[in-house]
């Protein structure tokens, strides 16, 4: 895919019209994801125009940037009904006073042209109340099968203009697929769009997997699999889905793998003798590595973004805590300091924050805390909710909900750090451990 010109810095838009003279400048503010947004901006995107070849492509694509835009919470559509002006031709002049007439914030137009194996999206982000564009225009090209993709790359670009953080549209999500009954759940490896579309299954349900992971390039998942009737870590190439085993050791169980920021190095657990501690292992050779040493459990290890820290979850206090030490191994020290139990910590790609499970007085929840531990914050609480993993901007975590009851199923939720936008991710059936990839190249 092409970029047609650079994105510039991200500017904002107004959040919310203007009472008594609506043709007045509006004040640009940016919409902080970190506070939460109590009311969207609103914003319109009528079909995009086909300029060959394209009809349903260009309705379809600006469907699935306005579902992006509107999932978030931070955006509300205005409906087609609504529109007073319609955008007959891309590069027309916009009739600003039409859309501030309804309240439009934002305003998206594009056009699509296909031929043959090669579809080109165009697109314009206009802020209604200045009257100007925001940023110059961009193009994307690709097949009719990366029609979405493209979708995806419009909505980033969108976002990333008027929020000013990176996008996380354009990405993917490994996951564990369950179907079965409770007490003989069978599971298997899948892959999906983030929102929930275009599912692969990467493994059968020949045997239990758990705890996938991409690698920094999302070209690599490492696992957890029962195929050998103990639990053990391997590494699939996704595009030849090539499975290899990783850090097998006679009269042992490795389990909890995570890539390095590089994708040279795995950190996992491995229990030997009773004792489980973590450990590092070069996937180009270089012998394994023991980077803590205590009768107490030690596992869920995760890197931070650059590569120097290592967070994981022990019980050596006598509860379930967390703690970071340097990457190399040596003395961690303890982050977590509220009450309950806390576990599976993930340190966020832009290296602000830890997120985690926390169990407390009954009650599963998800929480993000600073590095340091401070300004621990519960984003969620429910029977079970277990397993954060990041967006690849940092500002959104994905997890796994667990209704109540004997039947109970799987589900997989996402919440912004806000706490806001609790949501439902579409899958097609019940569905666990997920882990989001990077943005996708």
């Amino acid at each position: 895919m092409t970029f047609l010109k650079h994105i510039p810095a991200a500017l904002a838009l107004a959040l919310a019209a203007l009472a008594a003279a609506p043709q007045a400048m509006a004040q640009p503010l940016r919409i902080v994801i970190d506070e939460g947004v109590i009311e969207p901006m609103p914003f319109a995107i009528p079909d995009f125009i086909d300029e060959g070849g394209a009809s349903d492509y260009a309705r379809d694509i600006a469907r699935v940037v306005a579902a992006d835009l509107a999932g978030t919470g931070l955006f509300r559509e205005i409906p087609a009904e609504a529109h007073i002006s319609r955008v007959t031709s891309f590069g027309a002049p916009i009739a600003y006073q039409d859309w501030q007439a309804i309240n439009a914030q934002a305003l998206i137009t594009g056009a699509v042209q296909a031929s043959g194996d090669r579809i080109v999206v165009k697109f314009y982000l206009f802020d209604i109340y200045s009257g100007q564009p925001l940023g110059e225009g961009l193009q994307f090209a690709g097949t009719p099968a990366t029609w979405r993709r493209m979708a995806h790359k419009v909505a980033d670009a969108v976002y990333s203009r008027i929020t000013g953080e990176g996008g996380y549209f354009d990405s993917r999500v490994v996951y564990v697929a369950e179907s079965g009954p409770k007490n003989q759940r069978q599971k298997r490896l899948a892959v999906m769009d983030y929102d929930g579309a275009n599912v692969a299954y990467l493994t059968d349900s020949s045997s239990i997997v758990l705890a996938p992971r991409f690698s920094p390039t999302g070209d690599r998942i490492l696992f957890t699999s029962y195929a050998s009737g103990f639990p053990q870590i391997y590494l699939m190439d996704v595009g030849s889905l090539r499975v290899q085993s990783l850090g097998e050791q006679p009269g042992t169980m490795t389990f909890a793998p995570r890539f390095s920021p590089d994708g040279s190095t795995v950190v996992f657990s491995l229990e030997r003798g009773g004792n489980t501690d973590i450990y590092a292992l070069s996937i180009g050779g270089g012998g394994l590595r023991q980077l803590t040493n205590a009768p107490s459990i030690e596992t869920a290890p995760s890197f931070s973004p650059d590569g120097s820290q290592i967070v994981f979850e022990s019980d050596r206090s006598g509860s379930q805590q967390l703690y970071v030490m340097p990457a190399s191994g040596g003395e961690p020290r303890r982050i977590s300091n509220g009450a309950g139990r806390y576990g599976t910590p993930v340190w966020s790609p832009r290296g602000d924050m830890i997120a985690f499970t926390k169990q407390n007085q009954g009650r599963f929840h998800i929480g993000v805390m600073r590095t340091d531990g401070s300004e621990e914050r519960l984003l969620t609480a429910s029977f079970l909710d277990e397993g954060p993993t990041w967006a690849p901007n940092g500002r959104v975590v994905m997890f796994t909900r667990e209704s109540a009851g004997a039947g109970g199923q799987s589900a997989l939720f996402s919440v912004d750090i806000s706490g806001r936008n609790l949501r439902q991710i579409k899958t097609e059936g019940a569905a666990s451990d997920p882990a989001w990839s990077p943005l996708l190249p």
